[in-house]
């Protein structure tokens, strides 16, 4: 919802060009706030406001303004204007809005940014999309080993302004080589023996990325090693930068939304739901759609196979909803909770056998229940007490066949080395709906004869 609060005031600001005004509205408030306000305004008001606060502010308020809207104002706004805002935007930040932009806007910010800082841009552009070093900073604190504490904190005035973060130091040697680590925490608790040396302090033991590395293995070690931040090296242990924890909260919100989307049998979007184009949209929907439909038409063929049996039994008929939606439901129920748990690491590829005994006698817990209500029913429908017995033995064995699949299908794929999450639940529907068929017309026949 757009805050129009101070909408009036920002406008006739802008209107009489108030310089001491607009200046004091970029300062006044919390960065995030300042953008909240001007969320009202059009992408050029909000470009002629934030050419009032200084270079480090204006980039401060412009991160708070979604991806698209930045995009868009740094596609149109001047080429040096831009320039000087992404030359204080992070390093890691401002590659991907870079990445985003039309290749002639790109020439033209590049071009007027300082050689360093273009090197650097273009360094980073080289990496592979979704891994390590398309994600980390070089805005680092390295320090060198021989340092004492007195000549640390020294040197880490000079690069504090420079940083995006000091929670940890890295200690390299004068070839650039990964050391160890320091955190300031032991850097100022350390500041009782001033002559004790980095090197002697460091934890050699250090947790890092390798700079081609998948993102989501980064987000796994950062999240089991409750880092604050991680170290990229290349495969000669050379120190090329860091990764934040913010980034890879971003990483662990896109994962979590690409499988959300897969379990839902959608091709995972790129882009937000409500920029991406309809024909796009529609693609990635009715590709998945497409195929459970011929799955779909499988169990009509199943039914087609009985037709025999359900025309001389029509009560039986009546029951096939009640089936299949108890197979495919407790079906995706399985496949969900193991996805969710492979996905948080409490779920691995050995843990079948467990994960398999837990869900029959979980499933045999499930289908008796509803057996039994759906024996209570059956009896009032079914000509016999014989023939209502063919309910609750089937309805146990869709269950039970429904909870197997559900939980081995996905670990089957990931143990192909495919993303789990591809094993869906409508996919996971669709073929306990033809078992459960299956099931139901054979249980019939060996019940009725």
């Amino acid at each position: 919802m757009v805050n129009t609060l101070f909408l009036p005031e920002i406008r006739e600001m802008l209107a009489f060009e108030q310089e001491g005004e607009l200046r004091e509205f970029c300062v006044a408030l919390n960065p995030g706030r300042t953008a909240e306000f001007m969320e009202g305004l059009d992408d050029h008001e909000v470009w002629r406001v934030l050419q009032y606060a200084e270079a480090d502010r204006r980039a401060e308020i412009f991160s708070y303004f979604d991806e698209s809207r930045q995009l868009a104002m740094l596609a149109n706004e001047p080429a040096a204007e831009t320039a000087i805002l992404i030359e204080e935007i992070p390093e890691d930040d401002r590659v991907d809005l870079i990445q985003g932009l039309p290749s002639e806007a790109v020439d033209g910010i590049l071009k007027l940014l300082p050689a360093s800082e273009r090197r650097n841009i273009e360094r980073l552009r080289s990496f592979a999309e979704g891994t390590a070093g398309a994600l980390m900073t070089t805005e680092v604190a390295k320090l060198a080993e021989r340092l004492t504490v007195a000549e640390a904190f020294d040197e880490l005035a000079k690069q504090a302004s420079d940083l995006e973060t000091i929670y940890y130091l890295y200690v390299v040697d004068d070839n650039n080589l990964l050391r160890g680590i320091v955190s300031t925490r032991q850097l100022v608790s350390s500041l009782k023996n001033k002559s004790i040396t980095l090197g002697q302090m460091m934890e050699t033991d250090v947790v890092v990325a390798l700079a081609g590395e998948d993102q989501e293995s980064v987000a796994e070690k950062v999240e089991r090693f409750n880092l604050l931040a991680i170290p990229v090296i290349d495969s000669g242990r050379q120190m090329l930068g860091i990764i934040t924890h913010d980034d890879v909260i971003d990483v662990v919100r896109e994962e979590l939304t690409e499988d959300a989307q897969r379990i839902a049998a959608v091709a995972p979007l790129e882009g937000d739901f409500l920029q991406i184009g309809l024909m796009s949209l529609s693609y990635k929907r009715g590709l998945w759609l497409t195929i459970l439909f011929f799955a779909a038409l499988l169990t009509a063929f199943a039914l087609r196979h009985y037709e025999a049996e359900l025309a001389v039994h029509g009560w039986l008929v009546w029951f096939i909803p009640l089936i299949i939606s108890s197979g495919g439901n407790s079906g995706s129920q399985s496949a969900t909770l193991v996805i969710t748990a492979m996905t948080g690491g409490e779920v691995k590829l050995t843990d079948l056998p467990k994960v398999l005994s837990r869900e029959v006698c979980v499933s045999l817990l499930l289908g008796g229940f509803l057996s039994l209500i759906g024996f209570m029913v059956a009896i009032f429908v079914a000509p016999t007490a014989l023939a209502a017995t063919v309910i609750p033995i089937t309805l146990v064995s869709v269950i039970v066949c429904g909870c197997l699949c559900g939980v081995t299908l996905p670990i089957t794929f990931k143990r192909l080395g495919l993303d789990p999450a591809l094993m869906s639940n409508p996919f996971v529907a669709g073929i306990v709906d033809i078992l459960g068929i299956v099931i139901y017309i054979n249980v019939a026949r060996m019940v009725l004869g």
